[in-house]
């Protein structure tokens, strides 16, 4: 099973850059989606039904804002839009797709980095989903969270750890709370797949560049693209790559294949 979470930036931009003709080739079971910067009425026909996949959105109320996003080799037992939370779902940040015994959800975490007034949104939404996640891991099931997190963990997970201590982004705060969710004995023990991988990989692990001063030119990035899964999915993964050959958006697509047929 291949699983491929990218924040789009867009889906009618990504549209235009060759997104479908690459996915197509790279065949993945499940592709989430984040920041659609669309609402259903923007989408072509082709995007709400994608040769050979089953779409699914859950779109901002502003126009050109947000929205998440799931693309589905196989059809869903059941499709969940929203958190029951009326601040973000206005916002477009979840849906969720149930297979069997398996559960994939597309997660757009909102930014703290245009305003103070962001940042506290940003804090919000962490103080909800932290409970809410811990619930969906006592479902028994076997879950991935997918999506753009707007949070480096670690300081191998952006290149100017030291400079961006007090940015959005890598915030005590928000790096903490990253390590709650992951926590084994005090949280959910949520496993960040790619870095159990990649335990010690720097350069190769960024999803996001600035575009300003060449940053993906000096490869100046970010890991805030994450896909943590529970314990029992996530020993199955088999390998993980950022794909960096060619781009859709100001992030990359991480891709991660798990023994494990849906």
């Amino acid at each position: 099973m291949r699983i491929i979470t990218l924040n789009l930036n867009g889906i009618r931009s990504a549209w235009n850059k060759g997104l479908l003709p690459w996915l197509e080739a790279q065949k993945a079971d499940v592709v989430c989606l984040q920041e659609l910067k669309a609402q259903h009425a923007d989408l072509t026909a082709e995007m709400q039904a994608p040769d050979g996949l089953h779409a699914y959105y859950h779109c901002a109320e502003k126009k050109g804002y947000s929205g998440v996003g799931l693309w589905c080799r196989n059809k869903p037992d059941r499709v969940i839009e929203g958190l029951g939370h009326v601040e973000f779902d206005a916002e477009g940040r979840f849906i969720r797709a149930d297979f069997g015994a398996l559960s994939v959800i597309s997660l757009y975490l909102p930014s703290g980095s245009s305003s103070p007034e962001r940042q506290e949104a940003k804090f919000r939404f962490m103080d909800y989903f932290q409970p809410m996640m811990a619930d969906i891991a006592k479902e028994g099931r076997d879950v991935v969270i997918c999506g753009d997190w707007n949070i480096a963990h670690q300081q191998i997970d952006l290149k100017n750890w030291k400079s961006n201590q007090k940015n959005s982004g890598f915030l005590p705060e928000e790096r903490a709370w990253m390590s709650r969710l992951l926590d084994l004995k005090d949280g959910a023990g949520w496993v960040d797949v790619y870095r159990t991988l990649h335990p010690e990989t720097t350069d190769d692990c960024y999803t996001w560049w600035s575009n300003r001063g060449q940053a993906w030119a000096k490869n100046v990035g970010w890991r805030l693209d994450y896909q943590l899964a529970t314990p029992a999915l996530a020993a199955r993964a088999q390998c993980a790559s950022v794909w960096k050959t060619s781009r859709f958006s100001d992030h990359a697509p991480l891709s991660i294949d798990y023994d494990y047929a849906i």
